[in-house]
């Protein structure tokens, strides 16, 4: 029997979708409710699983295709898998193919375990193997890391279902994997030695093995940056999760150490470091090719929509900082006593962007189609750096919170974010963003659109100027202020009016109080 895979309902006023990649091909076996492919909106990515377990037959719309609501996307033939599976399983006789004899053997024993791509999170489909940390052969303990994948936005470390023996690494780094996908196959009890790979194999599994004498693969950037300082592995000493070298490692070595001596040697390491692609002979000591990480992906191709698609236009302002750092050396020891978290400027320039956002709603919209949805709430997104890169955790309803909350949240997202402990959910949803390059020293900007939003705010250092105050020449701690918006949704006078309220707020915190 026949069963049709269709396009499934894509949502209110979606219409049609675009397949971006199928993970099945004609001839595979798949299962009931199993992610056959995956459709792309304007506004979503939409999992297509399959209808019943099968094989698959035919793929009728191509990767690339674009696709109407209900419009036919395969054929699968019902029970073919069911049928082949018995076979697989069934005890090993002689009319069975040698080939199918140990998988019947390993499952008959009970000692092969297998190591699952975990749940990666809502949307999130796949991510890519970024780090083993255990090579083909080791020893493992029960819930000891084996290694980490990377998704768009967050790293996932995978633990051992149980104590055994690492037998197969399937998924070497590098490779993308789907979730509930297969990434090892582990040997408990005596049925360790007894399902060893041959050598080769586990030379092929397991290219990462570092040649520094080291038991665990250094971070990526920490790679880079090592590549970069001219230093070699031997001189970083690791504060990451059993001696792995971090990025921030490099920064400490390059800092203490002589660089001279570091640069004439790092040609010879680079190769030990990561493979490289062919290059030419009189340039391969003084370049190094890195893979993008999913996240470094992700961000490239947010920020090129955003620029793509909006009608981006920026326009500036200043404020005196004077009365908000005033009132924060007058508080910031008894706020911190009572709530036990630090006063900082960001709980100000959030309850003065939650005020403005109030008095000009567009400003916090967004387009969906041909309509406009004005948000009646704040969910306000903090961009943070990262080792790995940009990351954009969401305050969620932050009109509504206290100071307090807000700084509360502000450093327990913030700290989450750096060791990539963020999950997806709380980095969705956001409807206005504020992004701080002044702790960088950054003295004036154009921050760009975190879509689908509308505005984005960006601070910048804090630093004395002369200003003319009231007919007089004193010096005063300015910041440059920078508002990117959408000019589809806000005009000119409603972005300017936003930024001066943003100001009025700041230069008298009274205002915040009293609701002016």
């Amino acid at each position: 029997m026949t069963i049709e895979v269709r396009v499934p309902t894509l949502g209110e006023s979606v219409t049609e979708a675009t397949v971006a990649t199928w993970f099945k091909k004609p001839g595979d076996v798949v299962a009931a409710d199993e992610m056959l492919c995956e459709l792309e909106t304007d506004k979503v990515t939409v999992e297509v699983p399959a209808p019943a377990a099968g094989k698959m037959a035919e793929i009728i719309a191509k990767e690339g295709e674009t696709v109407g609501v209900d419009a036919l996307l395969a054929t699968i033939s019902e029970g073919a898998g069911a049928d082949d599976e018995p076979a697989a399983t069934e005890p090993a006789d002689a009319d069975k193919p040698a080939g199918d004899a140990p998988a019947a053997d390993a499952d008959a024993s009970g000692d092969s375990i297998d190591v699952m791509v975990p749940t990666l999170g809502e949307s999130v489909t796949e991510a890519t193997v970024s780090t083993w940390f255990k090579a083909v052969g080791d020893s493992v303990a029960a819930d000891e890391m084996l290694c980490e994948l990377e998704t768009d936005k967050v790293s996932v470390e995978v633990p051992a279902p149980a104590a055994g023996t690492l037998t197969n690494i399937i998924a070497g780094e590098g490779d993308t994997v789907q979730a509930g996908g297969k990434l090892a196959e582990m040997a408990s009890g005596s049925g360790a030695a007894a399902q060893q790979p041959p050598a080769g194999d586990a030379q092929q599994a397991a290219p990462a093995a570092p040649a520094t004498g080291k038991d665990v693969e250094d971070a990526p950037s920490a790679r880079k940056a090592m590549a970069e300082a001219g230093l070699s592995p031997d001189q970083v000493q690791g504060s990451g999760r059993d001696g792995r070298v971090m990025k921030e490692d490099v920064a400490k070595a390059a800092a203490a150490a002589d660089t001279g001596p570091a640069t004439t040697s790092a040609p010879a390491a680079a190769p030990a470091q990561a493979p490289r692609a062919p290059v030419p002979a009189e340039d391969a000591s003084r370049e190094e090719r890195v893979r993008m990480t999913r996240l470094r992906q992700t961000i490239a191709r947010r920020l090129k929509d955003a620029q793509n698609a909006a009608a981006m236009l920026t326009t500036y302002n200043e404020v005196d900082m004077t009365e908000v750092m005033a009132l924060r050396t007058a508080y910031k020891d008894e706020f911190q006593k009572k709530h036990g978290v630090k006063l900082g400027f960001m709980s100000f320039f959030t309850k003065a962007c939650c005020h403005a956002l109030k008095e000009v709603p567009e400003v916090n919209a967004e387009i969906d189609g041909t309509d406009i949805v004005y948000k009646n709430f704040v969910h306000m997104g903090i961009a943070t750096g990262t080792p790995t890169g940009l990351v954009v955790p969401v305050i969620r309803d932050a009109d509504s919170l206290s100071f307090a909350d807000i700084e509360k949240q502000i450093a327990e997202k913030g700290a989450r974010a750096r060791d990539g402990k963020l999950s997806m959910a709380e980095m969705q949803g956001g409807t206005f963003t504020i992004s701080n390059g002044g702790v960088y020293g950054s003295l004036m900007s154009s921050p760009i659109l975190n879509p689908p939003q509308s505005g984005i705010l960006g601070m910048h250092k804090i630093q004395q100027r002369p200003m003319v105050v009231n007919g007089e020449i004193v010096a005063r701690p300015m910041m440059y202020l920078a508002l990117s918006y959408d000019h589809r949704i806000v005009d000119g006078k409603g972005a300017v009016t936003f930024l001066v309220r943003v100001k009025e707020a700041l230069e008298d915190p009274r205002r915040l109080l009293m609701d002016l």
